[in-house]
């Protein structure tokens, strides 16, 4: 008795990408274009930078000049006080809030939250000039204390948090409790480090966010000491100043360069750390 035997014939289709990957590779490039045109005019002279040749000769002459016309140096200064402080300031404030919402039995603490909650459809932009209002009776214009402070109280971050405390098991306070620890050591020793994916992804946005934040800091800083990079480049390449765009791309890729950099060595904590975060 013959028994014949078939195979499946190999599938003659090919797989044609989807609609959503093609979007997203097409919002990619036009994402990432501006960035390519920076560095090409960075490092390119002048007379190269609408002049996409191949063999165009490279030099960091416009790296030079950004450097020399501009207080770079001091602008980097403001910005990592800047962001430290903020970003610290913010731990601090969120971390003890968001531990009140999620364990403290306050009466109309789910009000209290959804107040804080609001804060989130206010556009910083309408609060500019009662914000002007209290850093001027502070006598905190023009410094970078004045800049930060609107900042330090973040309902994204109380959110964050309440949600990641609110997930933690209640067996781990009862047993440190057992061992004696107040409420301030047992928010130390068992919900922040625990917590600790939730507090990288909030400090990689923080950090980012106030990096890269241009309106605030141009509206109450004055002088040179006080500016942050993005004031600072602003004002570099403000048209009346006269630089080329050469030197102006490469002030900006001064300006990006550590969240650039960043980035690129700690891509992947920096993508598990918002996963980490999510799951929670």
């Amino acid at each position: 008795m013959n028994i014949t035997t078939t195979t499946a014939p190999r599938s003659r289709y090919v797989s044609i990408p989807s609609l959503e990957t093609v979007a997203a590779w097409l919002l990619a490039v036009i994402w990432v274009f501006p960035l390519l045109y920076a560095f090409w005019a960075a490092f390119h002279p002048s007379e190269f930078m609408v002049n996409f040749e191949i063999f165009a000769p490279l030099t960091l002459e416009n790296f030079t000049d950004a450097w020399s016309q501009a207080p770079f140096a001091r602008y980097y200064l403001n910005t990592f006080a800047l962001v430290t402080g903020v970003v610290f300031a913010q731990f601090v404030v969120c971390t003890l809030a968001a531990f009140a919402f999620a364990r403290f039995p306050v009466p109309g603490k789910n009000v209290l939250f959804m107040l804080v909650l609001i804060q989130l459809f206010v556009f910083p932009e309408v609060l500019i000039v009662e914000n002007y209002r209290i850093a001027s009776g502070l006598g905190l214009i023009d410094t970078i204390t004045g800049i930060g402070l609107p900042y330090v109280a973040s309902a994204f971050g109380i959110f964050l948090l309440r949600q990641t405390f609110k997930t933690i098991p209640r067996e781990l306070e009862d047993a440190a409790r057992i061992e004696g620890c107040n409420w301030l050591e047992i928010l130390w020793k068992v919900y922040v480090p625990l917590a600790k994916p939730t507090y990288l992804a909030y400090g990689l946005v923080s950090i980012s966010h106030h990096w890269n934040n241009f309106l605030w800091p141009l509206v109450v800083t004055n002088s040179v000491e006080s500016r942050p990079l993005t004031v600072g480049l602003g004002v570099f390449s403000a048209p009346e100043t006269g630089v080329n765009w050469a030197t102006v791309s490469a002030a900006t890729l001064l300006s990006i360069a550590p969240l650039l950099v960043a980035f690129l060595l700690f891509q992947r904590q920096f993508v598990q750390s918002f996963l980490r975060a999510g799951i929670r």
